[in-house]
């Protein structure tokens, strides 16, 4: 099955526009649902870094370098085109390698096109300008390229998070290597099949598959890469930090989150229900931007408790394929490293509610009941570092104060949400909290694909989605002429 929607040998790298054996041999691929082998990719090395890192500077010299931004545009919007043709394709391959509800990796695959739409028609707005100066000169800005952008996914969005990046790098005129995670290949396999079939040149999309101890290691220490992006844990994030300033090149770093939503006691309490669980048991809990934290004014408090406990006990986790309101979470080491945090919070905590598992869920598949825990200590290590699983925190508070102290309260500064009908106080909040995104009276905004996304502190820094990624794929050269 998983050839036949493949279309492609996976267990092949994609380096100038040929598809080669990589250099390291195999790495299986288990479907999470059963923990069966589905298929392999390869393990790339350093030789295959160096090949692709290769052949993306000679494209940054071929017609790559000549296209006008309209080319560039015309080839993503037909990449566009064939993402719509596949996306049921592409939903299943993602289903069975992440272990994703197929309902939302179809969510994913339309994201992803949607990517390349917008990026598209942003290829050729992105403008310099003209400066003010002195007599007898004209000063202008343009907006280059960096050249080679090294760009490395994780395994809970694959195909979303491959978008926003290689569609921003591509669109203003970067050639990109891009290593997507050892757990979550076989969606940017197929991707890079596609880029071919829209027209872009060889070279100009490189896909190096393998462990990020080696292929990651060696794309982001690589000299002659001119930019970094990075999706990931904070700890493999400063690794990659430090590695891009060891070369001098900028980087932008997508982190973790312990993101709240902050529940004040006139919410519309109808509206807000279903967001603030949803939120967070997207995926697994494993999103970046999960709700993991509830804080909740005390005098809503029982009554939110009480709606969410209702929920929770509706919830159901299930094999992927059959779209449940989870699946499992994408490796057992994933898995253990959850299971750890809900047995320190049955020690420590008030359990308050779990959903239940489906009869027919592989016992072999790496799930985890969605977990619910009440009246946390806001400095409690389920309150403070973040899980990547489904387990929620709900954290009573008194006034606006104490809400921002709890918010705030943490490494991290990726998403908020605030839920108030007290239009001062929606504002107030909005400035106050340390994030990089607040959504008030709602959360995610559908996807969002037009904001700029990325966090403070522990969360990261630069910015992707929205014209705003343009800007972190290109530099500026200042240019004055002296005409008299």
């Amino acid at each position: 099955m998983l050839d036949d929607l493949l279309q492609i040998d996976q267990t092949r790298i994609f380096v100038n526009g040929a598809w080669i054996a990589a250099s390291g041999g195999l790495i299986s691929v288990h479907d999470p649902s059963s923990g069966k082998i589905i298929g392999q990719i390869g393990r790339g090395t350093t030789a295959d870094v160096d090949a692709a890192v290769d052949a993306a500077n000679r494209a940054l010299d071929s017609d790559w370098a000549r296209m006008t931004a309209t080319q560039r545009g015309r080839i993503l919007m037909r990449m566009a085109d064939l993402v719509q043709a596949r996306a049921e394709d592409l939903a299943m391959i993602e289903t069975l390698d992440v272990g994703k509800p197929l309902n939302q990796s179809r969510r994913d695959s339309v994201a992803l096109a949607r990517y390349l739409e917008f990026y598209a028609g942003a290829a050729d707005k992105l403008m310099g300008k003209t400066i003010p100066y002195q007599d007898g000169f004209t000063a202008f800005t343009l907006r280059e390229p960096h050249g080679v952008c090294g760009i490395i996914i994780p395994w809970n969005y694959p195909m979303q998070i491959l978008g926003r990046a290689a569609a921003a790098a591509l669109a203003t005129g970067n050639a990109v290597v891009l290593k997507p995670a050892e757990d979550a290949s076989l969606s940017s396999l197929v991707f890079a099949a596609i880029a071919a079939e829209a027209g872009l040149p060889p070279g100009v999309l490189n896909v190096v598959t393998g462990l990020g101890s080696e292929v990651g290691a060696a794309l982001a220490e690589h000299p002659r890469v001119h930019h970094l992006s990075f999706t990931g844990s904070v700890a493999t994030g400063a690794r990659i930090q430090a590695a891009a300033a060891r070369n001098v090149i900028p980087v932008t770093l997508e982190l973790g989150g312990k993101s709240p939503h902050i529940v004040f006691d006139d919410a519309d309490l109808d509206q807000a229900m279903p967001v603030l669980v949803a939120t967070c048991m997207q995926n697994a809990g494993q999103t970046c931007s999960a709700a993991s934290r509830v804080l909740v004014q005390k005098d809503v408090y029982d009554t939110v408790k009480r709606r969410m406990v209702e929920i929770y006990r509706q919830l159901v986790v299930g094999r992927a394929t059959d779209s449940h309101d989870l699946g499992p979470l994408v490796s057992p080491r994933q898995q253990r490293i959850v299971l750890d945090f809900i047995e320190r919070g049955m020690r420590d905590l008030t359990l308050a509610a779990q959903g239940r598992m489906h009869p027919d869920a592989a016992p072999g598949g790496n799930y985890v009941l969605p977990t619910l825990f009440s009246e946390v200590p806001p400095d409690h290590p389920l309150a403070q570092q973040e899980i990547f699983g489904p387990v929620q925190v709900l954290i009573p508070f008194e006034d606006e104060a104490e809400a921002l102290r709890i918010a705030n309260g943490t490494d991290y500064g990726l998403v908020a949400g605030v839920w108030t009908t007290d239009g001062a106080r929606q504002l107030r909040m909005a400035r106050k909290l340390r994030c990089g995104q607040v959504f008030v009276n709602n959360y995610g905004a559908g996807g969002g694909i037009e904001l700029p996304f990325g966090g403070v502190a522990r969360s990261g820094h630069g910015r992707e989605k929205g014209f705003e990624a343009l800007y972190g794929f290109t530099q500026v050269k200042t240019v004055t002429l002296f005409h008299g």
